[in-house]
């Protein structure tokens, strides 16, 4: 196959793959910019390599014009979440979204591979717009958790580096770390609560923080001088105080005196 055919082919899944972490990450800002915890810590994506394609063809005997119909992870997109929990929130997540059909699912984490893999596969179908018209096409998604992603990378590689033909002694070594990983996941599950409410409570403060900064940077352009010093060692003593409540309540007081502000400004264009 032509090496501009190769990109012709591949173009449309990289495109699949942009939109639908773009997706993820806009559903990670929509959470924490409520203040909420959100289920999805981080999005990696990518497309198959040629190499990896012809690879693949060659073990399963898939002829190169039956690519894109016989192999399910041209595209590919990693949802990594921090707890066992979660994992199960991000399917029902996607089950539930109009833009994604879902074909497959397949629950490696309640029936692991024998290798010790644990990873939740979901195959959908995504529609991206290309210069020839909608492209339908197949995109895999796979759920894990953070210990899960660390324990598949390591594996990974050594499968590459073993030709998959990894040697027993290691074989034994991946088994122990993944039920070790199994331990930790459940470690995780048990002070879940308590590191979700520390996080959310991180984030209300951040966007508090980022909502005080946002109004004196534009208190700068109308107001005196002299009273935005005051207003900024007033913010920094409160901030010291790591009180979220006292930072709340200054953030109120200074919104009003914004809005007083903006109100005078558009009175004097009156």
């Amino acid at each position: 196959m032509e090496i501009q055919l190769w990109r012709e082919i591949l173009n449309p899944y990289e495109l699949a793959v942009k939109e639908v972490m773009t997706k993820f990450n806009h559903l990670i800002k929509e959470h924490r910019d409520r203040g909420l915890y959100s289920p999805i810590e981080q999005v990696e994506g990518r497309v198959k390599t040629i190499s990896s394609i012809l690879e693949k063809c060659q073990k399963k005997k898939i002829d190169l014009e039956d690519i894109e119909e016989r192999i399910s992870d041209l595209a590919g997109v990693r949802v990594i979440c921090q707890f066992v929990e979660d994992i199960d929130k991000v399917v029902e997540i996607i089950r539930n979204r109009k833009d994604m059909e879902i074909k497959q699912e397949r629950d490696y984490i309640r029936e692991m591979k024998s290798s010790g893999y644990r990873s939740y596969h979901m195959i959908i179908y995504y529609t991206v717009d290309t210069l020839d018209g909608p492209k339908r096409l197949q995109v895999e998604i796979q759920i894990r958790t953070m210990a899960m992603n660390f324990w598949a990378t390591v594996e990974h590689s050594l499968q590459y580096k073993y030709k998959r033909n990894i040697p027993d002694h290691i074989r034994e070594r991946l088994l122990n770390a993944a039920d070790a990983i199994i331990v930790l996941d459940n470690e995780m599950s048990s002070v879940r609560s308590e590191i979700m409410d520390a996080q959310i409570s991180f984030q209300i403060q951040a966007n508090i923080v980022a909502d005080i900064l946002n109004n004196i940077q534009n208190l700068y352009k109308v107001a005196n001088k002299r009273e935005i010093l005051k207003i900024q060692d007033e913010f920094y003593r409160i901030y010291a105080m790591n009180d979220i409540d006292q930072l709340e309540r200054f953030d109120k007081q200074l919104d009003m005196i914004a809005e007083g502000y903006r109100a005078q400004t558009l009175a004097m264009e009156d």
